[in-house]
């Protein structure tokens, strides 16, 4: 059975994505969650991954004596390995332009990811409002995201981005974390892109248990002094 580590469910972005892909697909897999303690050379976090990945960090699939590292790599694998499952849309072109958007998000939108760290517990409206009015780079980013999940969501008609649910929408997934906790405006058929994907049952499992967590780590939340 392919085993996947991940990272505090409430803070961890990357790890999300293959958790809800192949919690949400159907997939069987064990999962084993390594607490952020620290993410310096001696921590238990570092420790805990030793000898399983040359990167030390998380997610990480292990399938037998495979170890598959980075968000990306994991959900090829994973769409190679359980075809039936159409983790990719089945038409070329769409699915050139699904793994565009994934890249895209993969290497991109950093003044968002910065501004907005994923808190799926938290309620923060105040720092979104005044990321949004700071920072241009900010803007900028939603501004794209909103425009691309729009034209996508025109184009296939819903109610994902590419019809059904599949890999761009469990590599945005943390992004609509971070839409909700931050209080970002969006529009109509935006926010019922995300109200759809949350309550999908792989995805509302995520947020069930990150809101179970009641774990505060003061390193991830420098902008509030406890939960």
């Amino acid at each position: 059975m392919l085993k996947l580590y991940v990272g505090n469910k409430n803070y961890s972005s990357w790890s999300m994505r293959p958790w809800v892909l192949l919690k949400q697909a159907g997939i069987p897999f064990e999962e084993e969650v390594v607490r952020f303690d620290s993410f310096e050379a001696d921590s238990q976090f570092k420790r805990s991954l030793a000898g399983l990945t040359p990167v030390g960090k998380v997610p990480l699939l292990l399938d037998g004596d495979l170890a598959v590292w980075d968000t990306l790599a994991i959900a090829e694998y994973v769409a190679e390995k359980f075809p039936d499952k159409q983790l990719w849309p089945k038409d070329a072109k769409a699915r050139a332009r699904a793994r565009s958007v994934c890249a895209e998000m993969h290497s991109g939108f950093s003044a968002l990811r910065t501004a907005f760290p994923m808190n799926i517990e938290a309620n923060l409206p105040q720092v979104g409002a005044l990321a949004l009015r700071d920072q241009s780079a900010v803007r900028a980013d939603l501004q794209r995201l909103v425009e691309m999940w729009s034209e996508l969501l025109k184009q296939h008609g819903g109610p994902c981005l590419f019809g059904g649910f599949g890999i761009p929408d469990a590599y945005f997934a943390p992004v609509v974390m971070r839409i909700r906790t931050y209080g970002l405006p969006v529009p109509a058929e935006v926010s019922a892109y995300i109200e759809h994907l949350c309550a999908l049952p792989g995805i509302k499992a995520w947020i069930d248990d990150a809101m179970a967590e009641q774990d505060f780590l003061a390193f991830e939340e420098p902008y509030r002094m406890s939960r």
